[in-house]
């Protein structure tokens, strides 16, 4: 089957899961949502509409009052008259009154007429603050407009930017009803006009292994003036980086004082963030110190937080690699394989383990599970002398993913469990050093790897829950080498779920949720043991840098054709909604609501009405 086959199947199966669970009339809207995206244009596709925005205009009329001022940081320097007059306007059109916009201007003296503007709309709006200041950089000016602030939040937005008409409307509402410190939005890169963004950056909720990575917070980021001054603002040394190097700072500070704080993500797209040729917005490399500052302010994080490890440079550039310190003596790794004969595949996998892998301290459990080939039970009996800490244990009972490896835990040793298929191949050779590294970190209880298919392309990279209905695979056929949906591809992420083809747990986690469920026989036990785990107070980490190959299903083939499997299949899908509920499947916090639910693409979804609708849908628990 072709991989362009195997997409429109895929398609062609969420269209009928959809149906099913939503009904005809879902599926229609979803499918003129989707031709009307395709023929006939974006145009102002994140902007709520007129009618939204004079229903927040009366709302906050109301409610304002109640609600906190937020204090715009803007420093100025040099700003071209079209863009300054346009981030005026952008802030002055917004539909709640409660801010104030500090205009710090430190541009030089060919430059006048930047002041003269800002003077001008000061005089008309008493909300809008001016000072001029030397230039010390970004960082020192911003912490200069910082002193001339009056609101309890603080908001940073960039000269040469935008504000969204509802952004102060949808923060000052969000915080107000949370009592959240700190708030994120979505965001969208344009070059002329908001009604004409390039593209929308949809992030998850809040993603500490992600942050580290690359600052996927950026704009619109606000926060209680408070936690600024108690970090002692931006920091002149991490210039370039400066916000990211902020956030992580404010977010030690939050966590410092309650250990379950964190930041509130808005799914609204809040600010544009316009591109052009002295932007990062376009990448790095029109401000080249931008990722060394950006390093600095990760190491400095890791420092304070007395975590181990040392940053590099990551995959791309903008993004870092924590690699972390490993535990001396190294913790021991049990690796559970179950099989049934396939000696063929099982012979490879061992082979790439032990050729390969240079993490030295690990147990190899080969899980036998009524394999019928003689030839199978010749080759175990040679496999202890072949592999050194390699040896079979005998399950006996039908197929039952879930209780085959509960059976295998039982004979492993290891402080860490390594659930891993027959059919896997190790392509580098710190594949566990790096999982393990992650691992160990405080709070993670799980780490996934990169399974590629045998023609390069993903196979797995991180499950996203509600994907088709119930769950799929983080950017499944994408071709090998890529970043991914903002560098997701390329970084250390926070999941929902990973697949138990090759997935690194804790010891003492796996216990603590009494290992996989073995009502789940075939499917969803991978997901449903990882939200089992999330819900027990632990993460889940994804790490690129563990790679692996997945000849998929070799040992069991499918089930699609079988009625007896697909009834099994089925019941397995209900039963996973029954645990965890329906409403929690199709939210997963580290997906974007504005992103499709029919494809494992990081697409935007064909319908949009909840930005066009101003909604304020957040799921935030501390």
């Amino acid at each position: 089957m072709s991989l362009e086959t195997k997409r429109i199947k895929e398609l062609f199966g969420y269209a009928r899961t959809l149906t099913k669970e939503q009904g005809v009339g879902v599926m229609a809207g979803r499918a003129v949502g989707f031709f009307k995206r395709r023929f006939f244009g974006k145009k102002a596709r994140y902007l709520p509409s007129k009618q939204t925005l004079e229903t927040q205009r009366a709302d906050a009329a109301a409610r304002a009052d109640g609600w906190p001022t937020i204090s715009i940081l803007t420093p100025l320097y040099n700003t071209p008259p079209q863009f300054l007059q346009q981030f005026l306007d952008s802030v002055q059109a917004q539909t709640a009154p409660n801010w104030q916009l500090v205009l710090v201007d430190a541009s030089d003296g060919a430059h006048p007429d930047v002041g003269e503007t800002v003077r001008t709309r000061a005089a008309q709006d008493k909300r809008i603050v001016y000072a001029k200041i030397e230039n010390k950089g970004i960082a020192a000016n911003t912490n200069e407009a910082a002193k001339l602030a009056a609101g309890e939040y603080l908001a940073l937005a960039d000269h040469d930017d935008m504000l969204a008409p509802h952004a102060v409307y949808c923060m000052s509402k969000a915080l107000a009803e949370s009592g959240a410190a700190f708030a994120y939005s979505d965001e969208a890169l344009f070059e002329k006009t908001p009604e004409h963004p390039r593209v929308g950056h949809f992030k998850p909720d809040y993603a500490p292994e992600y942050l580290m990575a690359v600052n996927y917070i950026c704009h619109l980021a606000v926060f209680k003036k408070s936690l600024f001054d108690a970090v002692g603002g931006e920091r002149p040394a991490c210039d370039g980086a400066q916000d990211h190097d902020l956030f992580l700072r404010i977010i030690d500070e939050m966590q410092r004082r309650d250990s379950a704080d964190k930041p509130l993500h808005i799914p609204q797209v809040l600010y544009y963030w316009r591109v052009h040729a002295a932007s990062t917005s376009g990448g790095t490399a029109a401000k080249p110190y931008v990722e060394k500052a950006a390093q600095k302010a990760v190491a400095d994080h890791l420092a304070a937080t007395g975590r181990q490890g040392r940053v590099e440079p990551g995959k791309f550039p903008g993004t870092c690699h924590v690699v972390w310190d490993i535990p001396e003596p190294q913790p021991l790794v049990s690796i559970l394989i179950p099989n049934k004969d396939h000696t063929d595949d099982l012979e490879k996998c061992l082979h790439s383990i032990y050729a390969k892998t240079t993490y030295e301290n690990f147990e190899v459990i080969v899980i036998e599970n009524n394999s019928t080939d003689p030839a199978t039970a010749a080759y175990y009996k040679k496999l202890p002398e072949r592999y050194d800490r390699a040896r079979v244990v005998t399950y006996k009972g039908g197929f039952n993913f879930s209780r085959i490896n509960n059976f295998g835990r039982r004979y492993a040793a290891g402080k860490y469990l390594l659930l891993l298929n027959n059919d896997v191949e190790v392509i580098n050779g710190d594949w566990l050093t790096q999982m393990v590294g992650e691992c160990s970190q405080p709070g993670v209880g799980l780490c996934g790897a990169m399974l590629y298919y045998p023609d390069d392309t993903i196979q797995h990279a991180g499950i996203i829950t509600g994907l088709g209905g119930y769950a799929g695979h983080s950017h499944k056929y994408h071709k090998r080498g890529g970043s991914g949906y903002m560098f997701r591809l390329a970084t250390v992420q926070d999941y929902s779920a990973c697949t138990a083809a090759c997935l690194l747990v804790r010891t003492s986690a796996y216990d603590a949720v009494d290992g996989l469920d073995e009502a789940f026989t075939v499917a969803f036990n991978d997901v449903d043991f990882c939200l089992r785990v999330r819900d027990a107070g632990y993460r889940i980490a994804w790490t690129p840098y563990a790679q692996l190959t997945h000849y998929e299903s070799k040992s069991r083939g499918g089930d699609e054709k079988d009625p007896v499997k697909a009834r099994r299949f089925a019941a397995e899908q209900q039963r996973l909604y029954a645990v965890h509920s329906k409403a929690n499947i199709l939210h997963d916090p580290y997906y974007n609501p504005n992103l499709t639910m029919d494809r494992e693409d990081f697409s935007e979804s064909n319908d949009l009405r909840g930005l066009k609708e101003g909604r304020i849908t957040v799921q935030w628990r501390k």
